[in-house]
């Protein structure tokens, strides 16, 4: 309902009234008053893109509720739609790995790491951002300070970091993407030396461990370092001859090194796995395949760890990791044994990939199943498969 406004007067100039029981003459001009009107078209109308709806004007502020004294120009409000924003598509929920200019991504260690390269294998064009820990790596992602995070998980010789399995649960991130790198460990020296030159090198003790052979064959004394970037760092900073390091090759780029030796790893199939973190889970799809990742403690009872791996093989799904963890808020569970006492022993976490997708009906039946069996279960990330050729 709108009101309308119309004078009571005919005559525009100013009248003077006498009242004689008051004593005085009282000046009156025109007032004013309000009428309902319940006519629909003087509602105000919103206009976007300076079209005029159904034929009609948008009205002033003050006009939304009718209140016209005289008749306004029409107005209309602009709006350029280019600016307006896209609809998402399905490509929009799903990361681009052609469009990673933008990504930054944490690692542990220093410019040269492994870490970074496997950063760099996953997202060419990425923004790296080394760590002085995993744990600052992780911590980085959580408060926004980068967008992802690369973590080594486990190496075909020198096995699982278990280190890196416990930060998994105890941080809230997820799993959106895993890189296989094959490890190319080079021995490193200062410009114009050569092998001969080389009385020790300086590694991660890993790294050390891997090329055992090689080193003792040269006659080579190991020491350890905090990483394999850092020895690089180490080595060129000091200058020293006698002195090399047990990198890669981008460290040696990156450090001004020579290469006197490469892929001197006892075992040349050498490979690591790394995990790309980030604060927002992937959305599982199925076009291409992918990989589950999840961690839960058991039951307790006879045949239970059988019973919960038998939910994936009696839907056909493959299991490529299974690790186990004790669990530190509760290391030992206490079992009675009727008249011998009590037994005691480690209660532990499961870490398990499978190789389905939870967009898949037998990957969430199986999870289904798995929780008749379990006391705790969490879904680390799903995310596609490296395939390595």
């Amino acid at each position: 309902m709108a009101l309308r406004c119309f004078p009571i007067w005919a005559c525009p100039q100013t009248a003077y009234y006498h009242y004689p029981l008051l004593g005085f003459d009282i000046k009156r001009r025109r007032i004013p008053l309000w009428e309902c009107s319940s006519s629909a078209s003087q509602r105000a109308v919103t206009v976007v893109g300076g079209e005029v709806p159904y034929g009609r004007e948008l009205k002033k502020p003050s006009d939304e509720m009718g209140l016209t004294q005289e008749s306004p120009q029409p107005e209309t409000f602009h709006r350029d739609l280019s600016m307006l924003p896209k609809p998402l598509t399905a490509n929009s929920l799903t990361s681009s790995a052609g469009d990673d200019s933008k990504v930054r991504i944490s690692f542990q260690g220093i410019p040269g790491a492994y870490s970074e390269t496997a950063a760099l294998k996953a997202y060419p064009n990425c923004e790296t951002v080394p760590c002085d820990q995993f744990e600052t790596a992780f911590q980085a992602v959580e408060l926004w300070l980068v967008d992802k995070a690369v973590l080594p998980i486990e190496n075909s010789v020198g096995g699982s970091i278990h280190r890196n399995y416990d930060l998994l649960l105890r941080h809230r991130l997820h799993i959106v993407q895993e890189v296989h790198l094959p490890v190319n460990h080079c021995l490193l020296g200062v410009p114009g030396v050569s092998i001969e030159d080389i009385k020790c090198v300086l590694s991660h003790p890993q790294a050390l461990d891997q090329c055992v052979n090689s080193l003792n064959d040269l006659g080579i004394q190991r020491v350890s370092a905090k990483d394999t970037a850092t020895a690089a760092q180490t080595v060129s900073s000091s200058g020293e001859r006698s002195i090399g390091a047990v990198a890669s090759v981008r460290a040696a780029n990156i450090y001004g090194l020579d290469i006197l030796a490469q892929n001197i790893q006892d075992d040349a199939n050498n490979v690591t796995r790394f995990l790309i973190l980030a604060r927002d889970p992937m959305i599982p799809r199925t076009d291409r395949p992918y990989k589950t990742s999840i961690v839960f403690s058991l039951e307790e009872g006879p045949g239970v760890l059988f019973k919960a791996l038998a939910v994936f093989s009696l839907r056909n799904i493959n299991l490529s990791k299974i690790e186990s963890r004790p669990q530190r808020r509760r290391p030992l569970r206490v079992v009675d044994g009727s008249n011998n006492g009590c037994a005691k022993y480690f209660d532990y976490l499961f870490y398990i990939d499978f190789e389905a997708s939870m967009a898949e009906t037998r990957a969430q039946h199986a999870l289904g199943h798995l929780q008749e069996f379990t006391s705790f279960i969490r879904i680390l990330g799903c995310y596609p498969m490296d395939l390595v050729s």
